[in-house]
């Protein structure tokens, strides 16, 4: 089959079955593990000591455990970093069902970019240049920056009243 042909539907399932599927198996599959070895095998390791009259009893110790818990760093790297790229592949648009993910921000259109942007940031009567210093010879002494001024209208509370005006603090 050339590259230019298409694949049918259920060649795009017999392809397609285990990407789609990992995922949701390591998750199952680690959630198994974590039951077996910390609920079920403790419970059967108590039953089996007591039916045979063991004398000394002993307590389960978890297999996942040893080893400083190796297994369960292991399958958290797994899961997460597979949580992450599914993430990215949604974002992309590549997800299994065609949909498009649901556009965020505000005034989001489905059928164009958001226009939501990150707000600017403040300057406070600062200069705009990232460096406050004078020039760049060794040994300038700083230009000073202007301190933050006072607001041009009145402060109003939540329920729009002014609020009181605070003194000018004194310098030390």
């Amino acid at each position: 089959m050339s590259e230019y042909q298409t694949m049918s539907d259920s060649e795009k399932k017999k392809e397609d079955w285990m990407n789609s599927k990992w995922r949701p198996m390591m998750g199952w599959l680690y959630m198994a593990v974590c039951a077996f070895d910390f609920v079920l095998f403790p419970i059967l390791w108590s039953m089996v000591q007591a039916i045979m009259h063991h004398p000394q009893m002993t307590q389960w110790q978890p297999l996942t455990l040893q080893g400083a818990g190796l297994f369960h760093i292991a399958m958290g790297a797994v899961l997460g970093i597979a949580a992450l790229g599914r993430t990215q592949e949604k974002l992309q648009g590549a997800n299994n069902g065609g949909a498009q993910p649901a556009p965020t921000g505000f005034n989001a259109s489905p059928t164009g970019p958001s226009s939501f942007q990150a707000p600017a940031a403040p300057s406070f009567g600062a200069p705009s240049t990232p460096s406050s210093f004078g020039g760049s010879s060794f040994g300038s002494a700083p230009k000073p920056t202007p301190s933050f001024s006072a607001p041009a209208a009145p402060m109003m509370s939540s329920s729009g009243k002014p609020m009181p005006v605070q003194p000018d603090q004194p310098e030390i």
